[in-house]
């Protein structure tokens, strides 16, 4: 043993678990009465969060929610959900955010698997939660949640209890603790499953600490921040931003709906700053009608992560007055971990140059130890030519502790010291990774390997095209050709064959499309276009 080692030990004085919830405790302390929270009519300071937090968390202790219990949140981006991400831990509890468009089967599963003891949830979600309660075995504490803001004529009572009544049975002064050891579960996320049942993904304090302290060096976040909820906070803890924003002193304003006006609207009213959207939402806000838009006071900061976003959406919100940079991840690591940094050099670019380095997923996040581009085969790295395709492999602290209840899934996904992503990608020669697809949507056709994201950003390029969507057709020559799935921006009529020979005009043959349909595109709550139930109807 060295003397840098000998008698120089761990103790209380030189360290402490890392926890978000200090977050939360340090703005109430040193900030009371700041603007917290806004969500319409409702206005919530420091000190008020704080006290709502330990109330509901009060409260869950009194009817026996302890350490490593599950309690589920079926909610909108409202005060509650954001609230749950302090109460629920404060207690030693796991925090289970669900997806609110999901199956009455699926919620079940969730609830059944997780063993959730408490489901708080908004009322307007009655009808699959009532389905969903039918077919649990087990008994279960159901708390809604009453909102004015949206049409109750028809919402049914879910539960015995109501969140705020709930929340007032809690002790203000109830001394909750911290967590003795950082590597304890805080929340439980599960996976958007395309087949089979959703994984359970577990995040532990550590890690949200730091893709808090991550996220806000990445992009360069300042202290009193006007932030809007765009991103559900269900999905990966809304992108860890409700652990984030408290530790900036920033402002959080709740958007229940994605509704492109109220956004426009709260953006002037409440001098929005920042936001985080999938590339279908920025869609959105490029394509609305010039009515529902509002001209920018300030510049707007947007993160957008999802299916990789075409380059021409770039260039439409930079014309509107945002600034956007794109980030990658997935729910196992918390979300996003990598980010397209810019480098002033390539200012001298031209417009489309720099839009299609703006789309590639960049460089690793400070708080994220590895991100490479390895053959899953061998281990080793692909060489850094732009071309040759591998698997993106993370390693760091905000990787996932694991799949809840799977050893086998966690051990294949961690194999060989990576987290293994799924995701197939190239690394350009400055070391910026490029998506090519996940790798069940690559394409194979006649032996050639076609990027379905390289088709779709070319259709995007289109004027009458809005999204564009490309899957593997079945085909007895080639085994697989491209299919092409459209929505067409209104008011914008376009033909099969104009589309393909749009893309003839820049790419390879074989990467055509051979046929097209028009439809709106299966999406999830989240953005993403569900290619696997277009699979279905090839």
């Amino acid at each position: 043993m060295n003397h840098y080692e000998k008698n120089l030990d761990k103790n209380k004085a030189n360290y402490v678990p890392l926890t978000p919830l200090t977050f939360l405790k340090r703005a109430r302390e040193i900030y009371p009465n700041y603007e917290a929270i806004i969500y319409e009519d409702r206005k919530y300071t420091w000190n008020e969060v704080y006290k709502r937090a330990v109330k509901f968390a009060s409260a869950l202790s009194k009817i026996g929610i302890k350490k490593g219990d599950t309690v589920s949140f079926l909610a909108f981006n409202t005060p509650e959900i954001f609230e749950a991400h302090y109460s629920v831990p404060m207690t030693g509890a796991v925090l289970n955010t669900i997806n609110i468009r999901l199956d009455a089967n699926t919620i079940s599963y969730i609830l059944d698997h997780s063993d959730a003891k408490v489901l708080v949830v908004d009322r307007q979600l009655h009808v699959e939660v009532k389905k969903a309660l039918k077919t649990l075995d087990k008994k279960i504490t159901i708390i809604d949640i009453d909102d004015k803001n949206a049409d109750q004529s028809k919402l049914e009572k879910i539960g015995d209890l109501e969140y705020e009544s709930f929340l007032n049975t809690g002790d203000e002064n109830f001394d909750w603790q911290m967590p003795e050891d950082e590597w304890q579960a805080i929340s439980l996320s599960y996976t958007s499953g395309t087949t089979g049942n959703p994984k359970g993904v577990v995040y532990h304090h550590r890690g949200a600490y730091l893709m808090s302290t991550g996220s806000s060096v990445a992009w360069n976040m300042p202290n009193r921040l006007n932030f809007l909820t765009v991103v559900p906070m269900f999905h990966c803890n809304g992108w860890c931003y409700p652990w984030t924003v408290p530790m900036l002193n920033g402002r959080t304003i709740c958007l229940r709906n994605i509704d492109i006006k109220k956004i426009f609207e709260l953006i002037d009213k409440y001098e929005v700053t920042h936001f985080g959207g999938a590339p279908i939402v920025l869609n959105m806000i490029t394509g609305a009608p010039e009515s529902d838009k509002k001209k920018l006071k300030q510049k707007v900061y947007v993160l957008t992560a999802g299916a990789p976003p075409p380059s021409i959406i770039f260039k439409k919100m930079t014309a509107l007055g945002f600034e956007v940079m794109h980030v990658y991840g997935l729910t196992e690591t918390y979300g996003h971990v990598t980010q397209c940094a810019w480098n002033d050099e390539w200012n001298n670019f031209d417009e489309e140059k720099q839009n299609e380095i703006k789309a590639r997923q960049g460089v690793r996040y400070p708080n994220t130890e590895g991100v490479v581009v390895l053959d899953p085969e061998t281990m080793k790295e692909v060489p850094k030519d732009g071309k040759t395709i591998g698997e993106i492999m993370i390693r760091g602290n905000v990787v996932m502790k694991g799949y809840f209840k799977d050893k086998e899934a966690t051990d294949k996904a961690m194999k060989d010291g990576w987290f293994h992503s799924g995701d197939l990608a190239v690394m350009h020669p400055d070391g910026y990774v490029k998506i090519q697809d996940r790798s069940k949507d690559i394409i194979i056709s006649g032996g050639e390997n076609i990027s379905s994201i390289e088709i779709e950003n070319t259709l995007s390029k289109h004027p009458s095209v809005s999204i564009a969507a490309v899957v593997a057709k079945p085909d007895e020559k080639w085994g697989e050709v491209p299919c092409a799935f459209i929505e067409m921006v209104k008011d914008k009529p376009v033909s099969e064959k104009e589309l393909i020979d749009f893309c003839k005009e820049t790419l390879a043959g074989f990467k055509v499309p051979k046929k097209v349909v028009f439809c709106e595109l299966p999406k999830t709550s989240t953005g993403k276009i569900q290619k696997f139930e277009l699979r279905k109807q090839v």
